[in-house]
């Protein structure tokens, strides 16, 4: 059944990506619940990163359509969607390693307010120091607030590249594979940050870490084969024969 429409802030009809021949995602149809942690799980090569891809803007889809709180976004550029309340963080962290990390997020902000004004004086964003300040905060990242990017650990880089991700006070945050390449302490940290970024925004992420992403996500999409093989809660999918038999069963990297 179908959540009313109020309560849906991203949906996806029918959408299908492909790469030449290659049909790497094919009539994706799923809704995405406002408020909720939702997780998209499958195997290597099951479409995950390309139908994030597609979420985010950075690729438009071969056939479909996608729309954001009601509105359609099918192939709108990419830099429109921050404006449109939905930022994201990569696998790939991209952070400036000679600014502090203070600096990294003052820019993500200023971008925001600046880059369609020239002239505007830097003195009169001082609020921009206030607001990094409070998302430095919020990531845990207060006491490295003059390291260097550059010399921060792995997974408060990723920390931090969400703190500039949250910048753009984005209502929808995605994340893809936030944990990659982490420590377990380093894992746990950042899926604590998850839940706690969760209860004032709509997350959306891409996770391989399945007895992880069980304890946090309210639902979660299975894709297999570039198809969606099921949708549901955590109880649901564990129960899911389909999925037990494609992908639970499986030895977690």
């Amino acid at each position: 059944m179908s959540s009313p429409a109020s309560d849906i802030i991203l949906k996806t009809e029918n959408v299908s990506k492909m790469f030449g021949q290659f049909v790497a995602l094919k009539n994706v149809s799923a809704e995405f619940q406002r408020g909720a942690i939702t997780c998209i799980i499958g195997p290597n090569g099951a479409g995950k990163s390309t139908y994030f891809n597609l979420l985010s803007g950075a690729f438009k889809p071969s056939s479909g359509h996608i729309t954001f709180e009601g509105k359609e976004v099918t192939g709108l550029a990419q830099n429109r969607f921050a404006h449109m309340g939905i930022a994201k963080s990569f696998q790939i962290t991209s952070v400036f390693g000679q600014l502090t990390t203070h600096e990294n997020i003052r820019v993500a902000a200023q971008a925001l307010v600046s880059r369609f004004n020239m002239f505007t004086p830097r003195a009169t964003l001082s609020d921009l120091t206030r607001e990094a300040d409070e998302l430095l905060n919020l990531v845990g990242l207060w006491d490295r607030r003059h390291r260097l990017a550059g010399s921060l650990a792995h997974g408060e880089q990723r920390a931090l590249e969400i703190g500039m991700a949250l910048a753009s006070r984005p209502r929808l945050l995605l994340l893809d594979e936030p944990t990659a390449g982490m420590s377990p302490e380093e894992t746990r940290a950042m899926m604590d940050l998850i839940v706690k970024l969760g209860t004032e925004r709509t997350i959306i992420l891409v996770e391989h870490k399945m007895k992880l992403v069980m304890g946090i996500s309210n639902r979660l999409l299975v894709l297999h084969h570039g198809e969606l093989l099921a949708e549901g809660t955590p109880d649901e999918i564990r129960g899911n024969e389909n999925v037990k038999r494609v992908y639970l069963g499986h030895k977690e990297h």
